[in-house]
C-alpha cells in the first residue's frame, strides 16, 4: 500500500510540475510577445519602417542603438524559448552574452541620450531637454540595476526570471512615448511611464495565481521602477542636475 501511495503521490507531483512549467511558459512567452509588439509599434515609424515615413537617413549612432536594443529583445525571446524547452544549459551559456549585451546597451543608450539632448525634440508635455535627460539615463540606470540583480541571482530561477522581465519593462517607456496616441503626447511622462508600469500588473497577478502572494523580486523590482519615474523629474529640476547636465552635454 505504501509503495502504491508513493507512486500516486509521485505521479501527482509530476503532473503538477508539468502544469507549472506550462503555465510559466505561457506567461513568459506572452509577456515577451507583448514587449516585442510594443517596441515595434513605438519605433515602427522612426526606425523599423522608417523608409516608408521619412527619407532622411539615420545617424550611425541611432542605427547602433536600434540594433543593440533589438538584439536584446531577440535574445530575451530566445532565452524564454530555451527555458520553455528545458534547455537550461544553453540558456546559461547565452546568459554571458546577455551580460555583455546589457553592458553595451547601457553604454550606447547613455551616450545616445547625452548626445541627443542638445538636438532632441522632447514630447509635448515633457520638461526641457536637460531635465528630460533624466528620463533616458534613468531608464539605463534602472535597467542596469535590475539586470545586475538578475545575474547575481542567476542560480535562483524564480528571482532571476522576474528581474529579467522587469529589466525589459524598464526600457519600454521610450517605445510607448512614440505610440501614435494623442493622450500620450498630451500627458507626456505621466502617460508613457504609467503605461509602462502597467506591465508590472500581470507579473503581480501571475505571482498571486501561482504562489498565493507576490514574489519579493516582483515587489522590490517593481517598486524601484515605479518610484524611479517621479524621482527622475524631481532630480531633473534641481540646480545640481541642471549644472551636471549642462556640463556633460557640452562634450557631445
Amino acid at each position: 500500500m505504501a509503495t502504491h501511495a508513493e507512486a500516486i503521490n509521485q505521479r501527482d507531483q509530476t503532473r503538477e510540475r508539468a502544469k507549472t512549467r506550462r503555465r510559466e511558459r505561457l506567461f513568459l512567452t506572452g509577456m515577451t510577445i507583448a514587449f516585442i509588439v510594443t517596441v515595434f509599434a513605438g519605433f515602427s515609424r522612426t526606425y523599423f519602417l522608417r523608409p516608408y515615413f521619412s527619407p532622411e537617413p539615420l545617424l550611425p549612432l541611432l542605427h547602433l542603438h536600434g540594433i543593440v536594443f533589438s538584439a536584446w529583445l531577440a535574445l530575451f525571446l530566445t532565452q524564454t524559448t530555451l527555458v520553455a524547452a528545458n534547455q537550461t544549459r544553453i540558456h546559461r551559456k547565452l546568459g554571458i552574452a546577455g551580460v555583455v549585451l546589457a553592458s553595451l546597451m547601457f553604454i550606447v543608450g547613455s551616450l545616445t541620450a547625452i548626445i541627443r539632448a542638445k538636438v532632441i525634440d522632447v514630447p509635448p508635455g515633457s520638461p526641457s531637454p536637460l531635465v528630460f535627460l533624466t528620463i533616458p539615463l534613468g531608464d539605463m540606470l534602472v535597467f542596469a540595476i535590475l539586470v545586475a540583480g538578475a545575474f547575481y541571482f542567476r542560480r535562483r530561477p524564480d528571482t532571476h526570471k522576474r528581474l529579467m522581465l522587469l529589466s525589459t519593462i524598464a526600457i519600454l517607456p521610450a517605445a510607448i512615448a512614440r505610440l501614435p496616441f494623442d493622450f500620450i503626447q498630451q500627458y507626456g511622462p505621466l502617460a508613457f511611464f504609467g503605461l509602462a508600469d502597467l506591465f508590472i500588473v500581470p507579473c503581480l497577478i501571475y505571482d498571486v495565481v501561482t504562489r498565493g502572494r507576490p514574489h519579493h523580486a516582483t515587489v522590490l523590482g517593481g517598486a524601484l521602477l515605479v518610484i524611479s519615474h517621479p524621482l527622475r523629474l524631481i532630480v531633473g529640476n534641481t540646480t545640481a542636475w541642471l549644472a551636471f547636465a549642462s556640463w556633460i552635454t557640452q562634450w557631445s
